[in-house]
């Protein structure tokens, strides 16, 4: 599958390049033209890169390519056999770095995700959660992050990130999870010392700030949507509740949102925690809360889920993560994480059902080929990147 897909990448590429010196199409002549006059060129309209190489992969290819995991190693090919272990061989769409990742400097953690990569030509999306301060990943991140910026202005906020996503990008991840859009309704909540603000006017301000900070290093990812604010509690040990209205959320939660989409955010994580009036599923498994993203607030970068091993801890209801994959899928998720309780064999049972759950009709198969080509077009963005 590798080298049909770089076969993909390579022509689909080219023709997005050769469309781009394409001349504009020129408007009919008018019934008044001169009769035998030369007629317009016609322009056959540029295929999608991202479509075409989805198309050419199968079922299994595409759930693989949506699931993105972790194993605590820095074997190199400990890491390579993990890349590779969707069904069938397919190669796994991302990766997680976390502690267990990072035992030494940069250099050593460049080795980590060189071994990641196992095709240059369609790289994997590798996250980190680098907020910094609280939760940190990279030791040597001592920028300003969470609280210390919340006293400070928006412009602080851009410096900031703009030097925290060179961090990122140094070790070679290509996805930072960092810009909390949470609005914490209290200096008690678990969120309040990582949000960028504790009032949504100036959450705002610092998101859009964060997210113009990253862009064009890292990819941006807003997190936790619908917002950890409204709701109190952890969701890493159980499934906070709201009962706030979706026109209240309109006027408050969602505005540090809708600035990180407005300045260009390309993924948007959601959380699993339920507002209750809007759907009394977690939102990370609400197909009314991706409508609400994708539909209302036009984003139309990855949404993703938080940790689904978070999930599976929050009770019976949601402690199977395998299942819980494939309905976040089916609930417009575009990939899917997992972290807490994963094993070197989570990814491919994930994997496994997603493309078992189209092969029966329970996941429509236009539903994860939207997921797979939103996940695509980010990764042939790196893939053109690294060429330019």
């Amino acid at each position: 599958m590798r080298a049909a897909v770089r076969g993909i990448v390579v022509v689909t590429l080219l023709m997005a390049a050769l469309a781009g010196c394409t001349p504009p199409h020129t408007s009919p002549p008018s019934p008044t033209a001169t009769a035998g006059a030369s007629p317009s060129p016609t322009v056959t309209p540029t295929r999608d890169p991202a479509e075409a190489a989805v198309e050419g992969m199968t079922t299994a290819e595409q759930a693989a390519s949506v699931v993105m995991g972790h194993v605590p190693t820095t074997d190199p090919a400990a890491l390579r056999d993990y890349m590779a272990s969707g069904p069938d061989g397919a190669p796994l769409g991302g990766f997680i770095l976390m502690g267990a990742n990072i035992s030494g400097d940069a250099a050593q953690v460049r080795s980590v995700t060189a071994a990641l990569t196992l095709d240059s030509a369609l790289p994997p999306l590798i996250a980190i959660d680098q907020e910094g301060g609280v939760v940190s990943r990279l030791p040597w991140d001592d920028l300003p992050a969470g609280r210390s910026l919340q006293s400070s202005d928006a412009q602080a906020a851009r410096a900031s990130f703009a030097e925290r996503a060179s961090l990122v990008a140094d070790v070679g991840a290509n996805v930072n999870f960092g810009i909390v859009a949470d609005v914490p309704a209290d200096a008690s909540s678990f969120i309040a010392s990582r949000a960028l603000g504790a009032d949504q006017a100036a959450a705002a301000d610092r998101v859009r700030a964060a997210v113009t900070g990253e862009k064009g290093v890292v990819f941006s990812t807003l997190k936790h949507f619908p917002g950890h604010g409204a709701a109190p509690g952890d969701s890493h040990h159980a499934i906070p509740s709201t009962p706030m209205s979706l026109e209240h959320w309109r006027e408050s939660d969602a505005r540090p949102f809708i600035a990180g989409i407005e300045a260009g955010a390309e993924l948007l994580m959601f959380g699993h925690l339920a507002y209750t009036a809007v759907d009394a599923a977690p939102a990370s498994l609400s197909s009314r809360w991706h409508e609400i993203a994708r539909e209302e607030l036009g984003f139309e970068g990855v949404l993703i889920t938080d940790d689904l091993g978070m999930l599976s801890s929050s009770g019976a209801a949601y402690g199977d993560p395998v299942a819980n994959a494939v309905a976040a899928i089916a609930a417009g998720n575009d990939m899917v994480l997992m972290i807490a309780g994963s094993t070197p064999d989570t990814a491919h049972a994930m994997a496994t059902a997603i493309a078992r759950a189209v092969d029966d009709g329970r996941l429509p198969a236009a539903r994860l080929g939207d997921a797979a080509e939103r996940v695509m077009r980010l990764r042939l963005q790196l893939s053109a990147d690294s060429t330019d």
